[in-house]
């Protein structure tokens, strides 16, 4: 299994571009199940969670290629015309939380599905229940048994759906299922993300007809069938901040560039109340950082709120800095999990269920240590790039479902990081 080996302390400064977002690509791959014709998706990320829905649209019957970018991404090809399996196989399902996605598509293409239940990083319950009762309530029969899940239906009907909870998921999976439904179909306490934005941007573009993604109410008018189209993926947010944190970590400068800084206001705000100069140039945002202070409470919430994918990772940059922070996690309850892998590198760190108060250290040491899951082992990079000394990071097998290519990222601002079998 690969590793990362970081030799640490050296300020990373440079260009970076960020990648296209993982949490946009993935729900845009499954809505090309529901095309009649071609789907060129541009800037897709390479990584594993690319793979894994490629693979599943293979399984389900659709003509999938690719072509490797002279940037480094992905565009890839798809055509759904004569994909007419209804069920992804166990194996698949288990290698990523974002599978369930294909199950609003699936129905709505096919009329019937089955799934597993999904896999992807441990972070706690995350149940589907939003995701089933919308179904259900859109007219699906859906039977839950040894692990699977078997829907089906005549025909899908629009309806109005009050989500308890604001699911990225649920509010994508509801969409996707919705706009081949007869009726209108509204989602009330919808997500926010931009991610949502992205999904009825391409949607609409094949010819559905949805409005207010982004929003916390969303109106979808199912129309009789969508036709293919191109689409180019929004820039990655967390990638993004991943990158921000990593440059402010080791006191250097940099310019990240292809970002939607919009998205990040909640990252920018964190950045720059922890001492970091930032500057935004359209599409670019540049960092630099001298001195890290303490921020005294985040606390994650649903977008536009701080993201819990970044709590890991500002969490790693806060290790260094004077004072104080806490940390407060909403939205997981298992999302500590690295913090006994940054003990290691003599991080300290207290934490009460879902409260960690972080007091800052005047050094990290490199470190043997282990990811545990996908944002966690960002934070370990993080950590690892400030540190004195060597780290190993193992199991990254985590950290390649949502990074393109993380050491040579960081290896083009001047990080000495290598991958190693």
């Amino acid at each position: 299994m690969s590793k990362l080996v970081v030799q640490g302390g050296v300020p990373l400064c440079g260009v970076l571009e960020v990648q296209g977002a993982k949490n946009s690509v993935l729900p845009i791959m499954a809505a090309a199940l529901l095309a009649d014709g071609d789907c060129i998706i541009e800037h897709c990320p390479d990584i594993s969670d690319t793979d894994s829905a490629i693979e599943i649209l293979g399984a389900l019957g659709a003509f999938v290629t690719e072509k490797r970018e002279s940037d480094g991404s992905r565009t890839v090809y798809i055509n759904a015309s004569n994909a007419l399996g209804f069920e992804i196989p166990d194996d698949m399902m288990r290698k990523m939380r974002s599978s369930v996605m294909f199950l609003g598509a699936i129905l709505s293409r096919r009329h019937r599905a089955i799934i597993s239940f999904p896999g992807g990083c441990e972070l706690g319950p995350r149940p589907i229940d939003l995701h089933i009762s919308a179904l259900k309530k859109m007219g699906a029969d859906i039977t839950e048994q040894h692990g699977y899940i078997d829907c089906e239906c005549d025909r899908l009907y629009g309806t109005v759906i009050d989500l308890a909870f604001p699911s990225v998921g649920a509010t994508e999976n509801i969409m996707l299922a919705a706009v081949l439904a007869d009726g209108e179909t509204i989602i009330n306490n919808a997500a926010k993300e931009p991610e949502i934005e992205d999904l009825q941007n391409f949607l609409n573009k094949m010819g559905a007809k949805i409005c207010g993604a982004g929003s916390s109410r969303i109106k979808i008018k199912g129309v009789k069938a969508l036709n293919g189209t191109r689409h180019r993926v929004i820039p990655d947010r967390i990638a993004a901040g991943t990158y921000l944190c990593a440059v402010a970590a080791t006191r250097g400068n940099a310019l990240i560039k292809n970002t939607e800084p919009r998205h990040l206001s909640s990252v920018l705000s964190f950045l720059t109340d922890c001492g970091c100069d930032i500057d935004i140039l359209e599409n670019d945002i540049s960092v630099s950082c001298d001195e890290l202070h303490a921020v005294r409470h985040i606390r994650t919430m649903p977008y536009p709120g701080f993201p819990t994918d970044m709590q890991a990772v500002c969490m790693a940059l806060m290790t260094k800095a004077k004072g104080s922070s806490v940390f407060t996690e909403t939205i997981f309850e298992n999302r500590f999990k690295h913090v006994g892998e940054l003990h290691r590198m003599g991080a300290k760190i207290r934490t009460d269920g879902r409260v960690a108060v972080v007091e800052g250290v005047k050094k990290l040491y490199g470190a043997r240590v282990e990811s545990t899951d996908l944002r966690g082992g960002a934070a370990l990079v993080v950590a690892a790039l400030s540190a004195e000394g060597t780290s190993v990071i193992e199991n990254i097998s985590h950290i390649e479902r949502g990074y393109d290519n993380i050491e040579k990222a960081l290896s083009s601002l001047g990080a000495k990081i290598t991958r190693q079998q």
